[in-house]
């Protein structure tokens, strides 16, 4: 069978993304090559949230075929319409021999510019993550609406992740028949092979941390950032005052210092540097619970959730993170509190952290239920559909 030559417009590696498409590389149906668009991405890269240069610990280029375009804007990245500009991506498709483009984002000149041209030449594909969560009801909603589904049209189809992006899509023009689920996932074989390793490298970082055996431990794993909301989990833990459990935070950001002094004094919450990806597996084990208590905007998923699903932790959630409806149950593998609410999230810990046995119980649900949330499914969504 002759495989079917699929472009994919990036706009640069990313470490969720890269092992995907080396993934996809593997299938009997599909061919695919990733453009990418961001050309000065392969340089060293400085996060403005975490406060430091970026350099994931994964290879992001190996697998697949892929082929950086040169991006004239003056005002290089993916932070605007005009941060993305590429004049020889059309022709470098064409060139390909593409048969069908599947573009992640449209919002950059170039990537926008491909969706119009191979309209009706060839079949274009969608994929993101937006959601309707944060959405306020006015005139600039109704504007963007508006745009939104003009810009939808030049597409014949997406591959939406989940239950409020599959709405969002809904929402902006697309009729189901045209909206493919291809689950949002990650590397689950990188977070689950090798558990004895990792689960004896966080037992004896978790003695250095002070944290006994029987303890009970939740984890916070991001930017500390107003979207991930971090200073509503370490005040409700706080209101908890719970003996017998600790709360890590992992990662860096703008609330870190004022984080640190409204923890001054309190031996049982702990704070962790920025970890890279080779030591996340390592980093999940070492709790019982993963907290995400984003009030957004703009939190359309949250794959630390897959990742921590994969190490078998038990999960709790605002209701303002993209993934609740799809991955947490509440009372099966965790609890999903209301955003903004710390009374609430305060109770949704206090029954969490009732027993050891009891969370064990939940991570293997979260286990259980990540399994379908894999690599291997959206290649088959895409070889179905493409």
């Amino acid at each position: 069978m002759k495989k079917k030559r699929l472009a994919i417009i990036s706009s640069h590696p990313i470490q969720y993304n890269a092992p995907m498409f080396a993934t996809l590389a593997r299938s009997a149906k599909v061919y695919p090559k990733v453009f990418y668009t961001w050309s000065q991405s392969q340089e060293k890269l400085f996060d403005k949230d975490f406060g430091k240069e970026i350099k994931w610990d994964i290879p992001l280029l190996e697998g697949y075929e892929y082929q950086f375009i040169n991006n004239i804007s003056k005002t290089p990245g993916p932070i605007g319409y005009k941060g993305i500009d590429c004049p020889d991506l059309i022709p470098a498709i064409k060139n390909w021999g593409a048969e069908a483009v599947l573009i992640y984002g449209w919002n950059y000149k170039a990537h926008y510019s491909t969706m119009k041209y191979f309209k009706g030449k060839i079949p274009v594909y969608f994929r993101g993550d937006s959601t309707l969560i944060d959405e306020k009801s006015g005139l600039k909603q109704m504007l963007r609406r508006l745009v939104l589904t003009h810009v939808y049209k030049k597409c014949d189809g997406a591959f939406y992740v989940g239950q409020h992006n599959k709405t969002y899509f809904l929402k902006h023009g697309f009729s189901p028949d045209k909206l493919y689920f291809a689950p949002h996932a990650i590397d689950n074989e990188r977070f689950s092979s090798n558990v004895i390793s990792f689960k004896q490298q966080a037992g004896e970082w978790r003695e250095k941390l002070g944290i006994a055996k029987e303890d009970l431990v939740v984890l916070f794993v991001g930017k500390f950032e107003s979207k991930k909301n971090p200073i509503l989990l370490l005040e409700a833990f706080r209101h908890l005052n719970q003996t017998g459990s600790h709360l890590i935070f992992v990662g860096n950001g703008i609330y870190e210092e004022e984080m640190k002094h409204m923890a001054e004094g309190q031996i049982n919450i702990h704070f962790l540097p920025f970890q890279n990806q080779q030591m996340m597996p390592v980093v999940y084990h070492l709790a019982d619970v993963l907290a995400l208590p984003s009030q957004g905007p703009g939190e359309t998923w949250g794959l630390v959730v897959n990742e921590a699903m994969a190490c078998e932790k038990a999960i709790l959630l605002s209701d303002k993170t993209g993934c609740a409806p799809d991955l947490v149950s509440d009372n099966v593998n965790g609890r999903i509190f209301t955003s903004g609410d710390m009374q609430d999230c305060s109770a949704a810990l206090k029954h969490l952290l009732k027993s050891k046995e009891g969370l064990e119980k939940m991570g293997n649900e979260s286990f259980r239920i990540i399994q379908n949330w894999s690599f291997e499914n959206i290649v088959k969504s895409l070889e179905n559909h493409i």
